[in-house]
């Protein structure tokens, strides 16, 4: 039943990669990649609402499978590869006309990229874990690419370190999956049922517990390692600084939420198989840990980069923190979140990379007064910082209080207090380097054709749409997209 929508959905972004392969010249291959994300976006739509409207879009064994959750993370996906297509086209330019980045690079930069991308989309379409862990793993291997792609010492340490860390966690998840596969394996129906979402789900009362407890965890721990959720964060930080700004947008906004998407359907299981107990607690431990962790390695950051990461590290713990706290507000504050983080961290890791192009540095103790010399950048950075960090009326703000109404809700107060404590330092350390760097004394020297050629519409545009979505999150809803959450916090509790 139009099982090949999905699968298009998937296959467009590889647009960039067949004309980074097949042309000589970069442009075409920026301009493919542009074509494919739109074009997938467009159809991740369409998947979503059919979601919402009839029943999955299956295969036959459920290798292609897409329900409503499916669709809100292909829909959350597929509008970061956009916006990061985009981005990739302005900042690739400027770093080929330079010389920093031969078009040799350019275009495995561009190859990677749509590798990375379909990678990402198919993951969130499938039902099979056996499939999914193959494509986790070619996500990773295609976007080590990107790290260290500038061509820089520190860049290929931390691509050594990013595949390192995550082949490890991946290969955990796998032992994971082998553990729910043995829960199942009483139960009548094929091996390959018993590697579905679908049946585990269905069937998840009849699974042996003591295979699904450890399976639920393994896998919590690997696709956590994707994820970023503390203590497995450790690739992080070092990934998202070094790798182009584009490809941290990716990193952030998309590859993370693949990791958790994977989270998410194991914690159906589990609450189905064991109550909400044992999710939940493990989940509000990893979520605590984790913005703990982000907030405390905010302080006094002197890499903008490795600052927004680290705030990548927190967020995700909010989210986890909102799985933990479960029920209807918990999940929709939870799912929520990562639509709004995806945006935010989009806009910022755009916007910062038009800084570094036009400086020359991360560092910001050698950065001020960038407001008054990049305008546009500077008021979405502004924006997108204000936006991350929760205030109004931005989306996050909206995410983060559905996800403390869902705390108190369950009687949880001190734990909602712990939060907030702790959203609070994240916002003071945040705000501390961030507006030091934009409001301070002018420090630095800007690089005049780097700033001209970042602060043209095409540089500024993918970030204002971003901004301007996460605005609009914050003040209205639309019902298309609630009730795609909707139909998802159902499938989760």
């Amino acid at each position: 039943m139009m099982v090949w929508l999905p699968v298009l959905t998937a296959a467009l972004p590889l647009a960039g990669s067949a004309a980074a392969a097949l042309s000589g010249r970069t442009g075409w291959a920026a301009f493919a990649a542009v074509a494919g994300a739109a074009g997938s976006l467009v159809l991740a739509v369409v998947v979503a609402t059919l979601t919402i409207t009839g029943a999955p879009l299956a295969s036959a064994g459920a290798f292609v499978y897409v329900d409503g959750l499916g669709g809100f993370f292909l829909v959350t996906v597929a509008v970061v590869v956009l916006l990061a297509s985009l981005g990739s086209a302005s900042y690739l330019a400027v770093e080929e006309r330079s010389g920093q980045l031969s078009a040799r690079r350019v275009r495995i930069y561009f190859g990677a990229f749509g590798l990375f991308a379909a990678s990402m989309l198919a993951a969130v379409e499938t039902a099979n874990l056996g499939l999914l862990f193959i494509l986790v793993e070619a996500a990773t291997l295609a976007s080590v690419v990107l790290v260290p792609i500038e061509g820089r010492t520190e860049g290929l340490e931390a691509g050594w370190r990013y595949v390192i860390i995550s082949s490890l966690g991946i290969t955990v998840a796998l032992v994971g999956a082998l553990f729910l596969f043995y829960s199942a394996s009483a139960l009548p129906g094929s091996a390959q049922s018993h590697l579905a979402w679908p049946f585990l789900l269905a069937h998840a009362h009849q699974l042996a517990p003591t295979a699904l407890r450890l399976g639920f965890l393994l896998g919590v721990v690997g696709y956590g390692t994707k994820v970023g959720l503390a203590p497995m964060h450790t690739w992080l930080p070092d990934a998202h600084a070094e790798a182009p700004a584009p490809a941290s947008a990716m990193l952030s906004g998309a590859l993370l939420n693949v990791g958790m998407y994977a989270v998410i359907r194991l914690l159906a299981i589990a609450n189905r198989g064991l109550g909400t107990q044992y999710g939940g607690r493990t989940m509000l431990i990893f979520g605590f840990l984790s913005v703990l962790v982000g907030a405390v390695f905010m302080i006094r950051r002197r890499d903008f980069k490795r600052l927004f990461a680290y705030s990548s590290v927190e967020h995700m713990g909010i989210i986890a923190v909102g799985l933990g706290f479960g029920g209807v507000l918990g999940i929709y504050g939870a799912l929520l979140h990562s639509l709004n983080h995806s945006l935010g961290k989009t806009v910022l890791f755009l916007s910062g990379g038009s800084v570094a192009l036009a400086y020359g540095t991360r560092r910001t103790d050698r950065l001020g007064g960038v407001t008054g010399a990049m305008p546009w950048t500077g008021a979405l950075l502004v924006g997108a910082a204000l936006a991350i960090l929760g205030a109004p009326p931005f989306g996050l703000f909206i995410s983060e209080f559905t996800i403390v109404r869902a705390g108190l809700q369950g009687d949880q107060p001190w734990l909602v207090a712990l939060l907030l404590t702790l959203l609070a330092v994240a916002f003071l350390a945040f705000m501390r380097t961030v507006g030091g760097m934009l409001f301070g004394a002018p420090r630095g020297v800007h690089r005049e054709p780097y700033l001209g050629a970042r602060e043209h519409l095409l540089a500024v545009g993918p970030s204002a749409v971003g901004l301007l979505a996460l605005l609009g999150l914050g003040l209205w809803i639309p019902s298309w997209l609630n009730l795609l959450l909707a139909h998802s916090v159902a499938l989760v509790r």
